[in-house]
C-alpha cells in the first residue's frame, strides 16, 4: 500500500500469512498447512500426555491473532485454547481435569506464553504434572496442504484477472468460496476476531 501510494504503481496483493489475521478473506495462504502441522504435532504429544497423565501446554504461533490456537485446539481435541482475548479464562475457571490428561493450546505471547501458564498451574495446582512444548518454526515449514495449493492457485488467477480489469491497490481474498477484491486499507484496518461460535464449540467438546 505504501509503495503504491508513494510511486503510483498499480499493486495487487495476495494474503500470505499463517496467522489468518487479514480482514476481507476467510482464509490466508499458509494457514491451512500450519493448522495441519500443529494438529499432527499435538497428536504425537497426546501419546505422551496420556501415558504419563500430564497437562501439556503447547505454544503455537499467532501472537495477536488466535485462529491457529483456537482451531488447532478443536482439531486436536485439546482441553482448552488460550488466545489473546481469553488470556485469563483458563486459569480463572480452574482446572477441569476430567480426563487422565489434558492438552492446552496457547497462542504465543511475549508476556503470557505457554511457560507463563505452566508456571501458574504448577503454583496453584501442584498436584498436576505439567509440561511445555513450544512448536516454534516447525509450523512454518513443510509441503503445503492441498487446501493451500488450491487457495493459492485460485487467488493467483484472481490477481491476474484483477490486473486485466484495471484494478489497483487491492488484495485478492476469498469470501464464502468466492474470489473478491479487498482494498488494502480494509484488509489491515482492524484486528480480525475469532468467532464466538468456535470458542463455544471447543468448550462443549472439552467436557
Amino acid at each position: 500500500r505504501i509503495f503504491a501510494e508513494e510511486f503510483d504503481v498499480p499493486c495487487i496483493g495476495l494474503p500470505g500469512t499463517i496467522d489468518n489475521d487479514l480482514n476481507g478473506t476467510d482464509s490466508t495462504i499458509g494457514y491451512d498447512t500450519t493448522l495441519n502441522t500443529i494438529t499432527s504435532c499435538v497428536d504425537k504429544i497426546r501419546d505422551t500426555a496420556t501415558s504419563h497423565e500430564r497437562i501439556f501446554f503447547v505454544e503455537v504461533m499467532g501472537r495477536d491473532a488466535g485462529f491457529l490456537a483456537q482451531n488447532s485446539a478443536i482439531a486436536a481435541g485439546a482441553e482448552a485454547a488460550i488466545i489473546p482475548d481469553q488470556l485469563e479464562h483458563f486459569i480463572g475457571r480452574g482446572i477441569r481435569k476430567s480426563k487422565s490428561s489434558s492438552i492446552v493450546i496457547v497462542s504465543e505471547s511475549p508476556k503470557c506464553g505457554a511457560m507463563y501458564y505452566a508456571d501458574r498451574v504448577r503454583q496453584e495446582y501442584p498436584e498436576y504434572d505439567v509440561r511445555v512444548s513450544i512448536l516454534g518454526h516447525l509450523q512454518r515449514g513443510g509441503s503445503p496442504s492441498a487446501g493451500d495449493r488450491i487457495l493459492a492457485s485460485r487467488l493467483g488467477v484472481g490477481a491476474i484477472q484483477a490486473i486485466l480489469e484495471g484494478q489497483r491497490n487491492v488484495m485478492i481474498g476469498i469470501k464464502n468460496d468466492e474470489v473478491v477484491y479487498v482494498p488494502f486499507s480494509n484488509a489491515i484496518k482492524s484486528d480480525k476476531i475469532v468467532k464466538k461460535e468456535l470458542i463455544d464449540v471447543l468448550a462443549v467438546l472439552s467436557i
